[in-house]
């Protein structure tokens, strides 16, 4: 059959299940800060995402997501439901990204979908344990699987062993970003595809994680790109525990520029220190953004194919990412700290027959929301007791959102029980990007952070008059009730959540500080 008549039959069968359940689109970025999307407020002035904009035009864009702190343990919450410390088997094993889990201590939810008549599927970036899910969780899937080749776990951007249904690897050329669109076009009009069935399609994009590759066909774009300098690029940094004041990923050149020191860790592999641009800020922070132009480019062409095949008007679409990427703030070059710079992202859903359009919620977000709402819109009861709250109120009424708070937590390469006990030793606890494990939580205006150090110091920001998370409020006394509330909020999640670490919380060092007004 020709294309011309697969799409209209496709558009056919469509509008005969019209009135099914709907399918359901997620669009997972990799390291992709709210900075990099032009609808977000934060972005810089000359950035440009039409396509991703024209998705929030047309649905409903929150304001504060944090669907995770880095990689793997964002995958396990998406695939759980279950914050880092609920993912029970869940491990790092052998050469990094290598890691394993137990599929009966630890179930994916996408099985559950399939039992009920969904057909599942998933392309792109695998990064949470060597078994995919393949046959079990997924009716059809063709990923990048990480953590079974750590070999090829670098080549975000090209050469890279593609397993298609749990098969044999093949060394696969292109641009990855333009791979998987092709390959979800593929899906969505009917290749692999069972027609009568509704589906939900998890499409997982490596950009724009390290090392930052832009399409040859950007490498020209934001020639004037410039961005502020971070205040507190450089330590010290007054008013942060004590980790903060050893973060120092740049130096001031002779051009008064900050350029990155040496050679950074991106990939689970060494990256060079100098961009395709240049090693100075501006620099990288163009080469970054030229990385979201294809991801832009994709966005667009999947919502022309759901139009094509009549499945836009029946498709939920979620546009987010595993968390965001700090380029300078606070001194990093990475994800993982609390702060927003590191950690939030883009979070956009459009159901245009469904949901409201060009609407902003200003309610927080957590990763943890996410299954328990895709649950909702598939009218399928919970298989398990997620951690997660379903999102729909906020969606169908998202100017009227009632205020609500989202827990975050960091724990490291460990999961499950085997947070149970903080570690004590300083080596272990800042194992990753030499950031402590903390919780965090954020009620909508105030963020506070308890970092797992014994008598290290609280964080509390207003972020309505302090969005770079400047000024730590724990240690001015006329905050001292607030931090308190907080604190009690944040213990009581962590219990809610059942995180066994709870009941050994190192002691904190705020009160023994000098504190000023």
């Amino acid at each position: 059959m020709n294309r011309p008549l697969l799409l209209l039959s496709i558009f056919l069968a469509s509008l005969a299940h019209a009135k099914t359940k709907p399918n359901i689109l997620l669009l997972y970025t990799d390291d992709h800060s709210h900075r990099t999307v032009s609808c977000y407020p934060e972005a810089y002035p000359w950035v440009k995402t039409p396509n991703i904009d024209a998705l929030a035009a047309n649905g409903v864009r929150f304001a504060s997501a944090y669907v995770g702190t880095w990689c793997m343990p964002s995958r396990a919450t998406l695939l759980t439901g279950h914050h880092q410390h609920g993912v029970e088997s869940m491990r790092m094993v052998g050469k990094y990204p290598g890691s394993e889990y137990d599929p009966e201590k630890c179930p994916f939810w996408p099985k559950v979908f399939r039992k009920h008549g969904y057909q599942t599927a998933q392309i792109g970036k695998w990064h949470t344990g060597t078994d995919t899910g393949a046959g079990r969780d997924w009716d059809f899937q063709k990923v990048w699987n990480r953590p079974r080749y750590p070999e090829n776990a670098g080549n975000y951007y090209k050469d890279q062993l593609i397993e298609t249904n749990g098969g044999k690897p093949v060394m696969t050329a292109g641009y990855s970003t333009d791979n998987y669109t092709r390959w979800a076009i593929d899906y969505l009009t009917g290749e692999k595809r069972d027609a009568d069935k509704p589906w939900y399609l998890w499409l997982c994009y490596g950009a724009v994680h390290g090392p930052f590759t832009p399409a040859k066909r950007h490498l020209d774009a934001y020639t004037d790109a410039k961005v502020p300098i971070p205040a507190d690029i450089y330590p010290p940094r007054p008013g942060k525990p004590a980790f903060m004041q050893e973060i120092s990923r740049w130096y001031k050149g002779g051009d008064g520029l900050p350029h990155l020191k040496g050679s950074l860790r991106a990939t689970g592999q060494q990256s060079p220190g100098r961009g395709i641009h240049g090693s100075d800020l501006n620099s990288w922070v163009r080469q970054y953004q030229q990385g979201v132009l294809a991801l832009d480019e994709s966005v667009g062409k999947l919502i022309q194919a759901l139009k094509e095949t009549g499945q836009y008007e029946n498709t939920l679409i979620v546009f987010t990412a595993d968390q965001g990427f700090a380029w300078g703030q606070h001194g990093f070059r990475s994800k993982v700290a609390a702060y927003d710079a590191n950690i939030r992202c883009p979070f956009i859903v459009s159901m245009p027959s469904q949901l409201p359009s060009g609407k902003t919620c200003a309610s927080p977000v957590s990763g943890v929301d996410i299954a328990p709402t895709f649950f909702s819109f598939a009218g399928i009861d919970l298989p398990w007791e997620m951690h997660g709250r379903d999102l729909t109120p906020l969606l169908k009424k998202p100017e009227q959102a009632k205020k609500r708070s989202v827990l975050t937590v960091f724990t490291g390469r460990r999961y499950g029980s085997d947070t149970d006990v903080i570690p004590t030793e300083l080596k272990e606890l800042r194992k990753v990007a030499q950031v402590s494990w903390y919780a965090s939580l954020h009620d909508g205006r105030y963020k506070y952070v308890r970092i797992f150090e014994k008598d290290e110091i609280e964080e509390l920001y207003d972020l309505q008059k302090d969005p770079e998370e400047l000024a730590n409020l724990a240690l001015i006394k006329k905050h001292g009730a607030r931090l308190a509330k907080m604190r009690g909020q944040t213990i009581a999640e962590l219990k809610k959540t059942k995180a066994g670490f709870v009941s050994n919380l190192p002691s904190t060092g705020t009160d023994k500080r000098n504190k000023f007004d």
